[in-house]
């Protein structure tokens, strides 16, 4: 894992998306995707996303980790797909309003990162 989240990226909020959003350039896109680029670009059904795996030492510590991901998406009012299974769980995020990417995936995909640097502290 990157251990230089960029802190720029991982403070910023979530701002509401919705269905009329403007679409995220490639350009955009790839210099989000460098701040995050332990994750992964990849599609859901067609949708495009960004997910990772998260590697921990038992099942506990994945479920520990998947509560605070769930903490932090209602908190964002912004929810991943999430699949847990003993000593890994995987996190993907896209924005349903608009079944693609946004700049909150980003931002989402940052402080996820946070929530196993801040535990491994």
């Amino acid at each position: 894992m990157a251990e230089n989240v960029n802190s720029m990226l991982s403070d910023e909020s979530c701002e509401v998306c919705h269905s009329d959003a403007s679409s995220m350039t490639d350009t955009e896109l790839s210099d989000l995707h460098v701040q995050v680029s332990d994750w992964s670009k990849g599609d859901i059904d067609g949708t495009p996303c960004i997910g990772r795996q998260f590697g921990f030492d038992s099942y506990r510590e994945a479920l520990d980790f998947v509560v605070r991901v769930g903490v932090l998406a209602e908190h964002y009012n912004h929810h991943p797909r999430i699949v847990l299974e003993w000593g890994k769980a995987s996190v993907t995020w896209w924005t349903h309003a608009i079944s693609g990417l946004h700049r909150n995936d980003f931002i989402m995909a940052a402080k996820t990162d946070l929530l196993v640097l801040n535990k491994k502290q």
